[in-house]
């Protein structure tokens, strides 16, 4: 089994890395943690110039054609700059839900402009009760004629403060799975946005829609029948948020291999005792777990193939190496990486936020379960 990257994707891997490289210092990264949108459009742009925002997408719709598996290797390097943009939000979780589910208008309508940088998109998902599962959802959805009036509070929506449209999960039956999925225009009366204070400082929101107006033409995929394809866009951002912190676990081992390297206690560098070197093995022997991991449910989802379970397990394992990566990486800098003026705190802040993200641990240990037949 050859698990190497083709030649196209080192060509791209090394063009992101050098991209990122450049465009996005630590100065940068913690500007937009400041900044009111947490992004910078100018470098919206030129991502969107490089052909990133359309990778995955078919050239009809002015994509470049490439696979999951690709978008990947960019995923990763953008998690080891800790890339602030709105790109898994818009491409992932947005961009290619539509070309999933949406029709052929909604397709020709939403992906050019996705592809060249024109439209941001988002997930409104998770609501107040944080539980995660179609009877969760309470935001409802009624039919008023020819259009739905929405109305309910949604949490933890990333970039909804500065995204154009919003996919938004509702109830529309009273039926347990009676949910549907809204293209929403964040421009529609009715919605207030606030951004929330989160430990990563990322643009996560709360949205509230107060009767808020859309045509039944918005609706994506089938009516009454959304959770189904919840649980696919679900899927398909764990696998990428996973390659996103792969490149986080990489630049954590080599900052840490290399401050083990240089930091001299003793007479002679802290590295050269048995017990960071053991600390730096197990770092090391976490982080190619995680990625051997990502890139399998990527390269499965690439294919076409059922990996529910792998994604689940990816999940897991990310989320619980994790902890312990960072708690090693910790011990090993000392007093220095805790400061602000240390750049770890940037990683370890958005790899704990993951740890919570949509069912958290339990809900993938029961997805594991269920794939394994014991529920």
């Amino acid at each position: 089994m050859d698990l190497s990257l083709s030649e196209e994707q080192e060509m791209l891997k090394k063009a992101a890395r050098d991209f990122v490289s450049e465009k996005c210092p630590k100065s940068f990264v913690k500007q937009m943690e400041q900044d009111e949108k947490g992004y910078s459009p100018e470098l919206w742009e030129e991502m969107a110039s490089l052909g990133w925002l359309g990778l995955v997408f078919p050239e009809k719709y002015g994509g470049g054609g490439m696979s999951f598996l690709d978008l990947s290797v960019l995923l990763e390097e953008m998690g080891y700059a800790c890339l602030p943009a709105p790109f898994l939000a818009t491409v992932v979780l947005g961009g290619l839900s539509i070309m999933d589910i949406g029709s052929e208008e909604q397709k020709e309508q939403y992906q050019p402009k996705i592809a060249s940088g024109k439209l941001i998109l988002s997930l409104a998902l998770i609501e107040p009760a944080m539980e995660y599962g179609p009877g969760a959802i309470a935001v409802e959805a009624t039919r008023d004629g020819d259009s739905y009036v929405i109305s309910g509070t949604k949490l933890f929506v990333p970039y909804a403060n500065c995204c154009d449209c919003l996919l938004c999960v509702t109830r529309t039956s009273k039926q347990k799975e009676g949910i549907t999925i809204f293209i929403v225009d964040t421009k529609s009366s009715g919605i207030k946005c606030t951004v929330l204070n989160t430990m990563a400082h990322d643009k996560l929101c709360e949205v509230v829609f107060d009767h808020v107006r859309v045509p039944k033409e918005s609706i994506l995929g089938q009516l009454d029948q959304g959770w189904p394809e919840v649980q696919k866009i679900v899927e398909r951002g764990d696998a990428a948020k996973c390659c996103e912190l792969v490149g986080n676990f990489q630049w954590t081992l080599e900052d840490t291999i290399a401050y083990a390297k240089e930091r001299q206690q003793f007479g002679r560098p802290i590295g050269s005792f048995q017990a960071l070197q053991h600390y730096c093995a197990d770092i090391y022997t976490y982080v190619e777990g995680a990625k051997l991991s990502a890139y399998q449910a990527a390269w499965m989802l690439s294919e076409g193939l059922p990996c529910t379970k792998e994604i689940a397990v990816t999940k897991l394992w990310i989320s619980e190496v994790s902890s312990r990566i960072f708690n090693l990486a910790h011990q090993i800098h000392g007093a220095m990486g805790v400061t602000m003026e240390h750049d770890l705190h940037f990683y370890t802040t958005r790899a704990k936020s993951v740890e919570f993200s949509y069912g958290g641990d339990n809900y993938y240990r029961e997805a594991t379960a269920k794939a394994m037949g014991l529920a």
